[in-house]
């Protein structure tokens, strides 16, 4: 490749909205497009492919040794010539991709991902965004205690972040029923308000650090809820209610982090999405258990906002 690219990898059912969001796709190769530039942020892509290589290879043989001689670790991408990409892999040094425990670290390995573009020729990027295979995260789910899926969300996104609340902080979970994401943040020892219209589930709102309140989350005044260490939401509503939500409590001071999914009703709304991704700090990402939604965090550095 002649000039400077980035290949964005979509999550499956998401081209167009990856596509949206980059606006001057190059090419494609299944859910991975290329753009010109150098890597930006883009939200609806799963992994991001920085200085991606083109490299001959006429052999199997051959494309091992070229990646080999890059880097250890390869994780491929297959849109088409499934066989020929699953002899690559046999020939290359194996790369473990167990699903985490809950509470587990991500991997710190570098993981580098590649694809056939024809029989001929691959790209191949030793650095990537995410050191996921194809960034999906796998979990070991826990099918007894949490009351639903949804807990997967903060349980990927607290994984991305690096940290996990604990005993001591406080916890505020706005549309906390039936109670997946309240049974995250307890299970680490912090102290959780539930906030929902509904209930939780009997075995969620019995557990000894959490609170129930059984109203809406708009309707909260953050000096009457005090300093908290998380806002955490996963409530229905539109990203732009959301986002008038979220500027209510940064103005306010007393939220150190923020986790909140952005959930698109009919049309994607790039527009709203953006500036999410415009406030400093933060990061507006599709996680590998996103639906049509996005997931928003900002983090403080050290402990401070």
């Amino acid at each position: 490749m002649s000039s400077p690219v980035t290949a964005y990898l979509a999550a499956p059912g998401f081209e167009a909205d990856l596509r949206a969001e980059l606006g001057d796709v190059a090419a494609e190769y299944g859910r991975l497009m290329l753009a010109p530039g150098p890597a930006r942020p883009a939200a609806w892509a799963l992994n991001i492919w920085r200085d991606p290589v083109e490299i001959e290879a006429g052999s199997i043989g051959a494309a091992a040794k070229a990646l080999r001689a890059i880097q250890r670790n390869w994780w491929p991408y297959a849109f088409h010539l499934h066989r020929r990409t699953g002899l690559l892999v046999e020939k290359l040094p194996k790369v473990s991709a167990k699903p985490l425990e809950f509470g587990q670290l991500a991997p710190a390995a570098p993981l580098g991902s590649f694809v056939w573009l024809d029989e001929g020729r691959l790209l191949a990027a030793a650095d990537c965004s995410s050191r996921f295979p194809n960034g999906e995260v796998g979990f070991v789910e826990d099918r007894a205690l949490p009351p639903n899926r949804a807990y997967l969300k903060l349980w990927e996104a607290l994984t991305l972040a690096g940290r996990r609340p604990g005993p001591g902080e406080v916890c505020l979970d706005l549309g906390a029923s039936p109670g997946g994401w309240t049974w995250v943040l307890a299970s680490g020892g912090a102290n959780v308000i539930a906030i929902d219209k509904a209930p939780l589930a009997p075995s969620i709102a019995a557990l000894p650090t959490v609170t129930c309140r059984q109203e809406s989350a708009f309707g909260l005044d953050p000096a009457a809820i005090g300093p908290i260490d998380w806002l955490c939401s996963d409530v229905i509503c539109y990203p732009e209610r959301l986002l008038r939500l979220v500027e209510r409590w940064r103005e306010s001071g007393l939220a150190r982090n923020f986790i909140c999914t952005l959930k698109f009703q009919g049309e994607t709304d790039h527009a709203v999405a953006a500036r999410f991704a415009a406030v400093p700090g933060s990061r507006l990402l599709h996680l590998s258990h996103n639906k049509h939604e996005l997931t928003w965090m900002l983090i403080a550095e050290d402990g401070q906002p």
